[in-house]
């Protein structure tokens, strides 16, 4: 007689289709249904986000399966839950109160924050109670579901949730919900009494998420390891390092029907590893776009990326100017941080036949970069885990990148792309000096391209891990 499958109850702030803004779309749009479809004791998991007000709903089957209220000081807040379906995924919608009054996925103000997770997450459990559906884990991610996990800790002595075990996700342990204090008492969960914790943390949603949950799952095995460091834990390393014995790191995947080299519309030219050659025409299409000189022997370097500090553009920008005395264009994708902007534009304006600056975010274009330049920079100062090394890999652009969290453990350094160490825009520059050379001979180079597109980071690699870490508890 078969066992039954494992139980996940599966929270998140976004997912794609439904709500993207950042990666943790990609991974809860993505890896839910992944774990559905493994071939293997694939787990039942329940997707359960907020009903945000910019979610479109006119194609979507709705049903309301669900109708209560969640206990708060002043008054009981009414919710109200619809089902509907991702692939055979059951996806439900939490509505009301201060999910219903917002007008953004992430609010500036992080009281309307606060008050909108805490009331999320608790509802998320509230749900499964009258669902009748009652998880064998409870799987958060970052500090917008945490609360459900320290909620839950709470309610161990209830027999509906005795047992019931729990997973967190961090996907940038540096954002923490600081300012909750409020809606936490509100909403009966004061500071929790443990000395483990920074005295700071007692009240704030991640770190009492880390400290119920569990298994602490970082999005690579090298953050999971950096974030026990003064320099990446953000004031939690030392309770970090006590809890280490529940933390570990699995590489986030990329949607592989998605990003596709042979099938993708919108670039001028598909490919596959056996035709390398057709990137070519994609990369005289960008040359010709952006005035660049069109010729196939120079190298075409791209960032597609946010600019700020974190991605570590002020460092490529400031090496891209230490090798003015070698052959190189470079396309330069992104918005951000106006000062970043207008260094990317200076360079720009001082190189003009080598350098567009394309300040604007355009999910079309980046396809096509993917698609047709030589090498994708990424000297990011942290980078948890990093999708843009993955596509640009399945691609055949090689990463040029810091080997820092996902980065280091998703590129092989002169195998299937170049890393550096240090976050200097000198030891930026030798090591583009080191990809440069290597460019000049294209037999070598190809070797190296179809080693990078040969590397698997499909989702249902991420996913035997996750269901792996399931088993285990």
């Amino acid at each position: 007689m078969s066992k039954s499958p494992l139980k996940i109850l599966f929270l998140a702030s976004e997912a794609d289709p439904f709500v993207k803004v950042g990666g943790l779309g990609d991974v809860a749009g993505s890896l839910p249904y992944a774990l559905r479809a493994l071939e293997k004791a694939p787990p039942d998991v329940r997707l359960v986000i907020p009903f945000h007000s910019v979610i479109h709903t006119e194609k979507m089957d709705l049903q309301r399966v669900a109708v209560f209220t969640i206990p708060r000081q002043g008054g009981d807040v009414p919710a109200q839950v619809f089902q509907t379906e991702m692939r055979g995924l059951p996806v439900y919608l939490v509505s009301g109160g201060p999910i219903s009054n917002s007008q953004k996925v992430y609010d500036l103000d992080p009281r309307m924050d606060s008050e909108k997770y805490v009331f999320f997450s608790l509802a998320a459990l509230e749900l499964a109670r009258k669902l009748g559906w009652r998880p064998d884990i409870v799987h958060a991610n970052d500090w917008h579901t945490s609360v459900s996990l320290y909620a839950l800790h709470r309610m161990q002595a209830d027999p509906f949730w005795a047992g019931v075990k729990t997973v967190f996700s961090v996907h940038n342990l540096c954002y923490m919900g600081a300012g909750s204090e409020v809606a936490l008492s509100a909403y009966g969960l004061p500071p929790v009494d443990d000395e483990s914790l920074p005295w700071w943390g007692k009240h704030v949603p991640l770190p009492l998420g880390l400290w119920a949950a569990d298994k602490i799952v970082a999005v690579s095995p090298s953050y999971a390891e950096e974030i026990q460091t003064p320099e990446y834990g953000c004031g939690l390393e030392g309770f970090l390092q006590q809890r280490r014995g529940r933390v570990s790191g699995i590489v986030n995947g990329i949607d592989y029907a998605s990003w596709d080299p042979s099938q993708d519309s919108a670039l001028p030219a598909t490919f596959t590893p056996e035709t390398l050659s057709a990137r070519g025409e994609i990369k005289t299409t960008l040359q010709t776009q952006f005035g660049l000189d069109v010729d196939a022997s120079i190298p075409l370097l791209a960032m597609v990326t946010r600019m700020d500090q974190q991605k570590g553009v002020d460092i490529a920008l400031e090496a891209l100017r230490m090798l003015t005395d070698q052959s190189w264009q470079a396309i330069l994708l992104g918005t951000g941080n106006p000062d970043i902007e207008a260094t990317a534009r200076r360079l720009e304006s001082d190189f003009p036949q080598r350098v567009a600056a394309v300040i604007r975010y355009d999910a079309k274009l980046s396809r096509q970069i993917y698609g047709g330049a030589d090498m994708l920079l990424m000297p990011s100062r942290y980078e948890p885990c990093g999708l843009a090394q993955m596509i640009a890999m399945r691609y055949g652009s090689l990463p040029v990148a810091r080997a820092t969290g996902g980065l280091r453990d998703t590129i092989a350094d002169s195998r299937t792309g170049f890393l550096f160490t240090d976050s200097s825009a000198a030891v930026m520059a030798a090591t583009l000096r080191r990809a440069l050379a290597a460019f000049g001979n294209r037999e070598a180079w190809q070797a190296i391209q179809k080693a990078a597109m040969a590397e698997n980071f499909s989702w249902e690699q991420s996913a035997l891990q996750y269901a792996a870490l399931y088993r285990s508890l």
